[in-house]
């Protein structure tokens, strides 16, 4: 029988707890071959913390785990009588229907881009009002003008003696205002 992805909905903040438990039921049960992989998608932000940089990892689907599995009987009770997991997501309740292969793949490659290159957990935008907060430009407000993401910086237009000066500062350097 073959492998496919299915999305298990579980109670938001167990979701780490239930791909644990499955692991460990189909361990018990000898079910290893059947249930492959368990996977909570996360991704890893770096955020600002006390003036430090600190890396997460933030979920993009909460509430949910990819199981990797072929289905049958005894897997579908298996991952459906596991605490805090209220059912599929797909299909109808006693045959739940697998993702795409293209969906599993983009989730997949999501989560390896994330641990390869961690995000921001701040997301901004050109035209956005931000406030610096650290270097010599501290305790100034201005307005985003442009964003690299690549190099986790950002051009902002500070007023200086009332006249718009461009800044590069990086993102651990502002807050949004």
């Amino acid at each position: 029988m073959p492998h496919r992805w299915y999305v298990v909905h579980a109670y938001s903040g167990f979701e780490n707890k239930v791909a644990q438990s499955i692991r460990e039921q189909a361990e018990k049960k000898g079910l290893s071959e059947d249930i492959t992989e368990v996977i909570v998608p996360t991704e890893e932000v770096v955020e600002v913390r006390r003036g430090a940089k600190v890396q997460t990892e933030r979920k993009f689907f909460p509430g949910y785990v990819l199981v990797q599995m072929a289905m049958d009987e005894e897997t579908w009770h298996l991952v459906k009588s596991t605490p805090k997991v209220m059912g599929f997501i797909g299909g109808t309740p006693d045959k739940p229907a697998p993702i795409s292969e293209k969906e599993a793949k983009r989730i997949l490659n999501q989560v390896e881009e994330s641990i390869e290159k961690p995000k921001p957990k701040t997301l901004y935008e050109p035209g956005e009002g931000v406030r610096v907060i650290d270097g010599p430009f501290a305790d100034f407000t201005g307005v985003v003008e442009e964003v690299n993401y690549e190099k986790n910086r950002l051009r902002v237009a500070v007023l200086i003696f009332g006249r718009s000066t461009p800044v590069e500062l990086e993102f651990s350097q502002v807050e949004k205002a």
